[in-house]
């Protein structure tokens, strides 16, 4: 029996400013709890890691991608061209209790992009250099 081949993951500069952001917000909301939340978050993230090792196209469909309204084109832009740094070709989306993680992949490679709360309309994502 041939085990699958594993994917590469790693994180971009701009998912890591995005979960520094989460805990300033957990901070912001009950400092007292804030380590723990983010320790928590933090768990979550390493058993989604795990999965997309073994099968980086479990996450749904990134939704955004058809936006229409020219601000959301903006943002869609933006998302795109850190998938074009990232130089790999699918962009999907990972929930994590409840945040919602944007990646990057390929079948050999994903590039976490971006974080943000599930309440949260877009991802933080920073602009283009």
């Amino acid at each position: 029996m041939t085990l699958p081949a594993t994917a590469r993951v790693e994180a971009a500069p701009n998912f890591l400013a995005n979960l520094e952001e989460a805990h300033i917000s957990f901070i912001t909301q009950d400092a007292e709890v804030a380590d723990t939340r983010l320790r928590k978050l933090k768990r979550d993230l390493r058993e989604m890691v795990s999965i997309l090792i073994w099968s980086p196209g479990s996450g749904r469909a990134a939704r955004f991608l058809g936006s229409k309204s020219a601000q959301a084109r903006m943002r869609v832009d933006a998302v795109l061209n850190l998938a074009e740094q990232a130089g790999l070709p699918f962009l999907r989306e990972y929930v994590v209790a409840q945040h919602v993680i944007l990646y990057a992949h390929s079948n050999t490679e994903v590039v976490l992009l971006a974080l943000k709360h599930q309440r949260q309309l877009t991802y933080g994502v920073a602009p283009a250099a």
